[in-house]
């Protein structure tokens, strides 16, 4: 065998372990990505969900600790959207197995690298991440019960020990439970971790209570600690809500595209807080039964703030 066979030889072998390489990476990649939409919708279903908070640490001595936060729901989480990229999960309360109450919407999507981060005071930046940043990850976008912004992290799900989870900090308005009574700070950092388990699903939190002003550093106020724990019953004890959300869920879809219209822009939002003296939810949950596609869209107009 003379040299230029073996130099052959040899770079046939490397082209076979390079394609070899390249299968492997795709597999692990496909598997990882199977693994990961099996927790996320590992979230849907019924559930019942205790809710507590607890402050932890202030680095002023001064600072009155609030009074611990406990509370429960039941709660029923619809997939209303699903593609090869993206999971959409509608949240809905039921109150004393009759009453249903639209509330959170999270949105999960694959290597997305375009965000909105929230601000302070009723603002949200659009971001345009590089597409090597978010390789592999999940965003999750939580939106408000009017399916207005709310917060969006971006992470990867890890898989290991048999637990999945997903932890990732993202700068938030104030939290439904305090945004009415506190005004000594305007931005919460959430520090979100998601796990999978075998009751259902916790999400835990690490929270810092910030103070963020134009021109200066952000102060922390106080820490913050919670556990969202949702424990999973029998999927047809939230029918009511099921059936529920199959009757509205049309006015809603035209909520969410006027949204998506909105966002779609790619530019910086801020929002009024009311109009006419009500917040947006208030308008859509009480003023009439249903709103039409063209309704809501002058609606959501009229909250939007020209930040150019």
């Amino acid at each position: 065998m003379n040299l230029n066979q073996v130099t052959n030889i040899k770079r046939f072998a490397s082209l076979l372990l390079l394609v070899f390489s390249f299968s492997v990476s795709l597999n692990a990649q496909s598997n990882q990505k199977a693994q990961d939409k099996a927790a996320i919708k590992a979230m849907l279903g019924c559930y019942d969900v205790e809710f507590k908070y607890t402050e932890t640490f202030a680095p002023e001595v001064d600072y009155e600790q609030a009074y611990d936060y406990t509370s429960a729901a039941f709660e029923w989480a619809e997939l209303i959207e699903e593609t090869d990229d993206k999971i959409v999960i509608q949240h809905l309360l039921i109150i004393n197995d009759s009453m249903i109450i639209k509330h959170w919407r999270q949105d999960w999507i694959y290597e997305n690298n375009e965000i909105y981060t929230y601000d302070k005071d009723n603002q949200w930046s659009f971001n345009k991440l590089k597409n090597k940043e978010v390789k592999g990850t999940w965003t999750q976008n939580v939106y408000q019960v009017d399916d207005s912004p709310r917060y969006a992290g971006i992470a990867t799900w890890v898989h290991a020990d048999g637990i999945s989870s997903w932890y990732n900090k993202a700068d938030s308005p104030l939290p439904r439970r305090e945004y009415s009574k506190r005004s000594d700070y305007n931005v919460m950092k959430r520090g979100n971790r998601v796990q999978i388990t075998d009751y259902g699903w916790l999400h835990e939190q690490d929270n810092d209570k910030i103070i963020r002003e134009d021109g200066k550093e952000d102060v922390l106020l106080v820490q913050e600690k919670g556990y969202n724990t949702y424990k999973k019953r029998p999927d047809n004890d939230c029918d009511s809500a099921s059936k529920w959300w199959k009757d509205n869920k049309a006015m809603w879809v035209g909520v969410r595209d006027k949204w998506n219209d909105v966002l779609s822009e790619k530019q910086d939002i801020k929002l009024n807080a009311e109009v006419d003296d009500k917040k947006l939810f208030e308008h859509l949950f009480y003023s009439r039964k249903t709103w039409d596609k063209k309704e809501v869209g002058e609606l959501i107009d009229q909250y939007l703030v020209k930040t150019k």
